[in-house]
């Protein structure tokens, strides 16, 4: 896996970053219904649109979401959809808002603009925001952790970290945005005990 692909409206696997589309402009599925977390504050709306999934992978995605929420530094309420899809629902979505006709692992839609701050600290959402959705294709991502030799859920862990990193303002357009964002990356999944991703890498 590369560090350098996701964009705003971003996929974390092949090519540059593009730009987001507007809030509500990509076909949103319909919703599941959304639990609230009491630690996170986070509500997250999981739905399971197309793919091969297995019953644990809600769980899996939850706790993910709700980690980097966390850790990124908010505690107050928002909202975040994660649609589990696969490799055709990705090629369209990144077709559509990348000019790329080929699937990605993942894909974030941040429903608003998130200025950095001086120095370059994404600026966190106001109480109850809409932070976007993360699109996740199932072929892709179980093909990635085979040729990486990482279990499935961690990799998967690893791909909703790296896109609600993205619906939080962070991104990886720059070598200095990326180390930032890898490192964030690294302390979140230490805290969930899965290994650093990148290890390979450097």
């Amino acid at each position: 896996m590369s560090a350098g692909d996701p964009p705003r409206g971003n996929g974390h696997s092949g090519g540059g970053s593009g730009d987001a589309p507007p809030s509500g402009d990509h076909t949103r599925p319909k919703r599941s219904a959304p639990a609230r977390s009491p630690v996170s504050g986070l509500t997250i709306d999981i739905v399971r649109e197309a793919g091969d999934w297995d019953g644990g992978t809600a769980e899996i995605v939850r706790r993910a979401a709700e980690h980097a929420y966390v850790v990124a530094g908010d505690t107050e309420g928002a909202e975040l959809c994660v649609v589990l899809g696969d490799d055709k629902l990705v090629q369209a979505l990144n077709r559509t808002y990348r000019g790329k006709d080929a699937p990605t692992n993942v894909l974030s839609f941040p429903s608003m603009e998130m200025p950095g701050m001086a120095g370059g600290e994404p600026l966190l959402p106001e109480e109850s925001a809409l932070l976007g959705d993360v699109v996740l294709a199932r072929e892709t991502i179980a093909r990635e952790a085979v040729e990486q030799h990482k279990s499935l859920s961690d990799h998967l862990t690893h791909l909703v970290v790296h896109g609600v990193l993205h619906l939080l303002g962070h991104d990886h357009m720059e070598d200095e945005e990326a180390e930032e964002m890898e490192a964030l990356e690294r302390d979140i999944l230490e805290d969930l005990g899965i290994a650093d991703p990148y290890a390979s890498q450097h």
